[in-house]
């Protein structure tokens, strides 16, 4: 089977959710304030981060897009699990970690395709 065609959707796939979590937060998303908040961070910290934080997920959605290295899709693996269980840590349902289920499987996936002998 060509492993080409299954990497490359998954490569835009991990692209697409890490450009579009960073751009909502590149640009200070408020419903994802409370998320900081349970990490202990303060509004004025959280609102000084957050930015950052969008700008790191629109650059890996960028070295995802033109060459995914091993630790980057380890870093998004990681990032990605982390942001999808903080839903329910924050308050939220269970159910919310399931629905981002996809933002860290993907990344996995891929890499699996990629590293894995």
């Amino acid at each position: 089977m060509n492993k080409k065609i299954p990497i490359w959707i998954l490569q835009i796939g991990v692209a697409a959710t890490f450009f579009g979590h960073g751009w909502l937060a590149f640009f200070f998303n408020p419903n994802w304030l409370p998320y900081l908040l349970s990490v202990g961070l303060s509004v004025e910290s959280a609102e000084m981060v957050m930015p950052l934080i969008g700008a790191i997920d629109i650059l890996l959605a960028l070295m995802i897009l033109i060459r995914p290295y091993r630790y980057v899709l380890f870093y998004c693996i990681v990032w990605a699990f982390a942001t999808a269980l903080i839903r329910p840590l924050s308050g939220e349902p269970i159910w919310t970690f399931v629905e981002h289920g996809s933002d860290w499987a993907a990344p996995l996936a891929l890499y699996w395709l990629l590293y894995k002998k």
